[in-house]
């Protein structure tokens, strides 16, 4: 299994993560501190056969935007460390994936380029305790953190709840088929990524 752990401490929050690939389940271990955001981990967890050991504190008192955005942060680094030079992965990924009346593609390249296209509207300020604006922010920590492209586009849905976790289950579907182990050889014409 390939696995790495990181400890990132600011003023505004202190993390320790560990992230575990090619698991048979995946799971989210620990809180962040948000009750919809714990879910939608935990939904990225399972959809992508993660396991995500996650121990935190973040200045919920002011809002969950640094708690959401970091987590995004150190999640990146993570994958960016387990997948180093990207020898022997597949790279690229896609999924769509329904949540009822929602439907969410996802797809990514891993190819040390980092970028964000997020094309998902809600219409709800608040789900829970979660502000859904920080979604995009998240999606953009991990693209720019792991170094890669991520496209994430909302084709259809009325429900915020389901569109945002229909993001996080096909980002997830799409990042772990990209993080698949091939050949051995770095899948670029230009031989390095």
């Amino acid at each position: 299994m390939r696995t790495a752990e990181l400890t990132r401490n600011t003023k505004e929050t202190q993390i320790k993560m560990s992230l575990t690939l090619d698991n048979t389940t995946g799971q989210l271990i620990g809180t962040s501190g948000i009750g919809f955001f714990d879910h939608m981990l935990n939904s990225f967890c399972v959809h992508g056969k993660f396991i995500i050991n996650l121990e935190m504190t973040g200045d919920l008192n002011v809002d969950g935007h640094h708690t959401v955005e970091d987590v995004g942060i150190v999640l990146g680094k993570l994958f960016g460390n387990i997948l180093g030079d990207k020898v022997g992965i597949k790279r690229f990924g896609s999924s769509y994936v329904p949540m009822d009346e929602a439907l969410c593609l996802t797809a990514v390249d891993i190819s040390g380029r980092a970028y964000l296209v997020y094309n998902v509207q809600t219409s709800s300020q608040m789900i829970g305790e979660y502000d859904v604006q920080v979604t995009k922010e998240f999606f953009r920590a991990l693209a720019f953190n792991m170094n890669a492209t991520l496209h994430i586009n909302l084709i259809y849905g009325d429900n915020d709840h389901h569109k945002t976790e229909a993001a996080f289950k096909s980002a997830a579907r799409a990042i772990a088929e990209a993080c698949a182990v091939t050949d051995g050889e770095i899948l670029s014409a230009k031989g390095v990524l």
